[in-house]
């Protein structure tokens, strides 16, 4: 299925799922009822941007808009497998950041989630304003980051992992001359708080915002 059918199919879904009329998610969102509208066409394609104010709209992960359709095809149980061929893959218009969705089809509370992040890029989620209790883990395999969770930059190398909860704004910004490639995984199960980053003055690796 092209992926932009499927965000769309998947846009239409969840805001039907929640009985949301354009105009009550374009309000929750901050996405224009015209511009909600032509996605779920298929008319348009959306940023990383205005795809995080949906989810936030809607209380889902973004990672929700790339999932398959909850009715299937109505043959056969989701499969618990996913074969790499057959993985879908998205790409921001706005930053050419390229994310491929690793995740079986099969219900889990586990979402995983590949990113290849070019050089000197900056993608920007406002997570400020999540209902659901949404955490998220990111492991960098290669390149560089730097993620700004709250007032806190953290540089990631390869083989760093950053734990957070989507409830303040994230900054994904690659700094350096390569593509980094890195995965995220994403899960709404509730876990202790004090796993999660935020703002740490005594921690060496951070550095605060002035």
């Amino acid at each position: 299925m092209d992926i932009h059918i499927r965000i769309a199919q998947r846009l239409r879904e969840l805001r039907d799922a929640r009985g949301y009329s354009l105009d009550t998610l374009a309000e929750r969102s901050g996405v224009s009822r015209s511009n909600i509208s032509l996605i779920e066409r298929g008319q348009s394609s959306p940023t990383a941007a205005v795809l995080d104010k949906l989810a936030i709209g809607l209380s889902v992960a973004l990672a929700s808009f790339f999932e398959d359709s909850a009715a299937g095809d109505g043959t056969a149980p989701p499969s618990p497998c996913l074969r790499a061929a057959d993985q879908p893959q998205w790409q921001d218009p706005a930053s050419g950041y390229v994310r491929r969705r690793l995740s079986p089809p099969a219900p889990s509370p586990l979402q995983l989630v590949e990113v290849v992040f070019p050089p000197g890029q900056r993608v920007a989620l406002d997570s400020a304003v999540h209902d659901a209790d949404i955490h998220q883990q990111v492991w960098l395999m290669e390149g560089r980051m730097d993620l700004t969770v709250g007032d806190t930059t953290w540089p990631l190398h390869a083989g760093d992992c950053l734990a957070m909860q989507l409830h303040q704004p994230i900054v994904f910004h690659n700094p350096g001359s390569e593509p980094a490639r890195y995965l995220v995984a994403l899960t709404t199960v509730g876990m202790a708080p004090h796993r999660f980053a935020a703002p740490a003055p005594t921690a060496p690796t951070a550095r605060r915002k002035p």
